[in-house]
């Protein structure tokens, strides 16, 4: 058998394993000991759905069985979320200075941070999701009394007022939006982060 981590080839002593569930609750015991876990499996080159993965690994280990795990640790999730903070606390300052582009019609520069903005909101989401992985550190992360999706579920309808005032070409709305709106939260959402994590 094979046991690959993160497509790197990791040599191991079977024990009593005797099938392929047995390898991932042997690896998920030890992973959990070092503040990680498993996020994905692939068996024989084949990703398997987390819906099959009971019936799928129940199979035998043979000699040629192949198995890759995605494993994510604890400290990866805490360094993107202070990568997702650094990211948010600079974009809270270049949202300041979208009212004074647009006015001054440089639309391009204004566009390229709001387009920043959605990608780094995204990947600051993405990371907030998968800190539920570690509930502990999931539950620290508190803005304004509410847990991240709870709290960026107040933050859409402003997110639907930004793309409206762009598609009409309503400078002034964008502006304040980006302004008044949208840069404070992120400024209290990297404080949130900060506090969570450092």
């Amino acid at each position: 058998m094979k046991l690959y981590v993160n497509d790197e080839k990791i040599d191991i002593t079977l024990e009593n394993e005797k099938t392929v569930n047995d390898v991932l609750k042997s690896f998920e015991i030890e992973a959990e000991k070092n503040d990680a876990t498993i996020i994905g499996v692939s068996l024989n080159g084949e990703s398997v759905p987390a819906e099959k993965i009971d019936e799928v690994c129940a199979a035998e280990l043979k000699d040629d069985t192949c198995i890759n795990l995605r494993v994510l640790s604890k400290s990866a999730v805490v360094e993107g979320l202070k990568t997702a903070k650094t990211r948010l606390e600079k974009l809270s300052e270049e949202l300041e200075t979208i009212p004074e582009l647009l006015q001054n019609g440089k639309d391009k520069d204004a566009n390229d941070i709001i387009t920043r903005l959605a990608d780094n909101i995204d990947a600051f989401c993405h990371t907030a999701t998968l800190s539920a992985l570690f509930p502990d550190l999931y539950s620290k992360i508190s803005i304004e009394g509410q847990n991240v999706g709870e709290y960026f579920e107040s933050f859409a309808p402003i997110f639907a007022d930004l793309e409206q005032s762009l598609t009409s070409n309503d400078t002034v709305t964008s502006g304040d939006l980006c302004l008044y709106e949208i840069s404070p939260k992120l400024k209290v959402i990297a404080q949130a982060v900060e506090q969570a994590v450092g």
